[in-house]
């Protein structure tokens, strides 16, 4: 069988890889997504802050300005074509002596420049007006009420389920080995031993994108990785705080922030490691000290016991401090580097520039004029009224079986979930929130891996909780799933 030749291949399944798929299957191309995990999304993209950043925090003119100003205009339209969940909550930047005002003044400086709308300063009354369980000590605050938050796994999940309707194509479980040039066009072998070719690619590996630049010959800096922990509060706190609550920064990131989640949850951190290696997402008691002591002093009213689950991700630290884009052959090849916060927000804008490039190397964009923006709409069980639960339970009955008790799901979503591309555990945790309650999964996991089981029509056995070597049972349990339904 012969091997297929595309226009373009993108290499990681990101938010930024999945948007750029999606923005170039908007044209007449034959294209690819290459992402070595079993689903789009698990690299840095999985444990993303989800914020949409309002672009104060950047110097002015560095490529993370220009593209985080540009991107977070986007978000309304993206999110509503895509129908991911996306809310305007605002963000502030606190102040609690007078140095760290005179900071804030800096901000409110370079966010003007930058061309951020709405920017305003605020006394410490007027803070805590707007947000009561703020600490008695912040003095001052810079409010951007065009910040936003975003559910960062079902947006690269969307985008590429977007891309695929428009006729791109996505291959997950696919490493990249090598990429060579062969004259015309680029040569990329998997590790399963197959070609790839295409005439244009597009380096989005994340982490490992200064690896695949030198293989094309650029000479690329090492990415720095930057370990980050994170910390998530049970939903039945609310919203606690409704702006995203940012620190004044220090060198290395943002600092420790308090986070609400598009989901309805609070999240506190993250952390800023730099490591040595590039896999470590472990949590550790002394992240957990770091980042509740810190936040004490932002939101004093918060209690460890209300956190339900931890993890951490590697982000991809620029040597440069700002994003990086390379090409290499003549520009038929594109590296992106040191994609890190806020690579989210910047995600559509860096698409529409690699397209930019893409075209002044010589790809031939011609619209189709078939082209959707919309990906067919969710249904939400747990937000439906009671006559919109009525006719969907009518429509298909297995919204009526409840399947995760603490975040009201059902069978009716796991199976689409399924059908939209999950094909582990996680992959309908992150498509559905099935597992993300207080209980993390003790009760549901056994019944979702026996719909995962009985739609992919593969053993229970076989099923995973993020692909690979993550198999969560022996043979032992197969009676049980081999018996009951959800709810018995």
């Amino acid at each position: 069988m012969g091997v297929t030749h595309y226009d373009v291949i993108i290499i990681g399944g990101g938010v930024v890889g999945t948007a750029i798929l999606r923005t170039l299957s908007r044209f007449q191309l034959k294209t690819a997504l290459l992402e070595k995990s079993v689903e789009v999304g698990w690299g840095t993209t999985k444990a993303n802050s989800g914020i949409v950043h309002s672009g104060f925090h950047s110097e002015p003119g560095s490529w993370k300005t220009k593209l985080s100003v540009a991107g977070n205009r986007m978000f309304d339209q993206l999110c509503d074509e895509l129908d991911v969940p996306y809310e305007r909550n605002g963000m502030m930047m606190v102040a609690r002596n007078e140095e760290e005002e005179d900071i804030l003044a800096h901000y409110h400086e370079q966010g003007l420049e930058n061309g951020v709308e709405g920017l305003e300063m605020l006394s410490g009354d007027e803070t805590r007006r707007l947000e009561p369980n703020l600490a008695s000590d912040i003095i001052a605050a810079l409010r951007a009420p065009s910040g936003g938050i975003v559910a960062p796994f079902e947006l690269a999940t969307a985008q590429a389920e977007n891309a695929v309707a428009n006729g791109a194509e996505v291959h997950t479980g696919v490493t990249v080995t090598d990429i060579a040039h062969t004259g015309s066009s680029f040569a990329v072998t998997t590790a399963d031993g197959a070609s790839w070719i295409a005439t244009y690619i597009v380096n989005s590996a994340g982490l490992y994108a200064d690896d695949l630049a030198r293989i094309c010959g650029v000479d690329a800096e090492p990415i720095i990785p930057r370990k980050g922990e994170e910390y998530l509060f049970d939903q039945r706190l609310g919203r606690v705080i409704k702006h995203t609550i940012f620190p004044v920064p220090t060198p290395k990131s943002k600092g420790i922030l308090v986070i609400p989640t598009a989901e309805g949850n609070l999240m506190i951190g993250p952390t800023a490691l730099e490591l040595p290696y590039k896999n470590d997402v472990s949590t550790t008691a002394e992240g957990l000290e770091e980042i509740f002591s810190f936040t004490q002093g932002l939101v004093p009213g918060l209690n460890r016991r209300d956190i339900i689950a931890s993890f951490a991700g590697v982000r991809s630290g620029s040597p440069t401090g700002d994003f990086i884009f390379e090409t290499s052959h003549g520009g038929k090849g594109i590296h992106l580097m040191g994609i890190e916060s806020p690579g989210l927000t910047a995600a559509p804008a860096i698409a529409e520039l690699v397209r930019d490039m893409l075209e002044d190397a010589g790809l031939s964009l011609k619209a189709k004029p078939d082209f959707n923006p919309r990906r067919p709409r969710v249904i939400r069980f747990k937000e439906l009224s009671d006559d919109e639960k009525e006719q969907v339970i009518q429509d298909n009955p297995l919204y009526a079986h409840v399947v995760c008790r603490c975040e009201t799901i059902t069978e009716g979503e796991i199976v689409d979930a399924i059908r939209r591309g999950a094909k582990t555990v996680d992959g309908v945790k992150f498509r559905t929130r099935a597992g993300m309650g207080r209980c993390q999964g003790g009760f549901c996991t056994p019944h979702v891996v026996k719909i995962l089981a009985r739609e992919l029509g593969v053993s229970p056995l076989e099923i995973t909780k993020r692909g690979h070597d993550s198999q969560l049972l022996v043979a032992e349990a197969k009676a049980f799933l081999q018996g009951g339904e959800p709810n018995d």
